[in-house]
């Protein structure tokens, strides 16, 4: 549909447009509950998305959608030390993090302007606690592709390029027998943004202009594809300076 493209980050062209502030801005928490051999472990991080509309000065007639996210990912504390990181995007969207509440109720029917502005009264007038769907399913050309977050730890957290994937389904891979994955659920709150992931991090700051294996590309012929396919946006967006 035509909010949920918009919401979750179509790139979109700003050059000779002016936005209008005419949509409400909303914060929902994500939290991730883990099972682990010494009981339930969880995390939780705050997480804001502004959406505004967009006039074309070429033709006023025409109208664009932009949205801007601000918050971090969500750090699960392990009671053998590690930290199980829930990142601000999932394996195939960059931009999970600003989609994945109007993706988990129901749509509003229509198109335009006012279907994404009742579909954004609708986020915010939701009280109680969603549980993320696994997968999404397949729509148009686009196939079915997962609805959580991507997950991932460190081997050593001082260094960046020891990031390791995460199986949502198979915890016990990467973190031994009696972790799994219990729910992940999001839900609208007026608490302020979570900060501090620096502090877990401490070269997240500075990697603002480069990949997590130090390079300033992407590129298939990295020898560490997921360091050099992750940045620090995926672990913070719109607070660190």
């Amino acid at each position: 549909t035509v909010w949920l493209a918009a919401l979750f980050g179509a790139a979109l062209m700003l050059s000779g447009c002016s936005l209008i502030d005419d949509t409400p801005s909303y914060r929902y928490k994500l939290t991730v509950e883990v099972d682990t051999p010494q009981g339930p472990a969880s995390g939780s991080s705050v997480i804001e998305v502004d959406t505004n509309f967009g006039v074309s000065t070429a033709d006023p007639s025409s109208w664009i959608v932009m949205s801007k996210l601000k918050g971090e990912a969500v750090a699960i504390d392990l009671p053998d030390g590690r930290t199980l990181f829930a990142l601000l995007r999932s394996e195939s969207e960059n931009e999970w993090a600003k989609g994945v509440f109007p993706a988990n109720i129901p749509q509003v029917a229509g198109g335009g302007k006012e279907s994404i502005k009742a579909q954004l009264q609708a986020i915010k007038a939701t009280e109680h606690a969603i549980e993320i769907k696994r997968t999404f399913p397949a729509y148009a050309w686009i196939e079915e592709r997962s609805g959580y977050p991507m997950l991932v730890t460190f081997g050593d957290s001082d260094d960046p390029t020891s990031v390791v994937e995460v199986d949502p389904d198979d915890l016990s891979s990467s973190f031994g027998e009696g972790y799994a994955l219990k729910r992940i659920t999001v839900q609208i709150t007026d608490e302020p943004l979570t900060t501090g992931i620096e502090k877990r991090l401490g070269w997240l700051p500075n990697h603002f202009d480069k990949m997590l294996d130090g390079q300033t590309i992407n590129t298939i012929k990295a020898e560490n594809r997921l360091a050099n396919d992750l940045s620090q946006a995926d672990f913070s967006k719109g607070i660190l300076k």
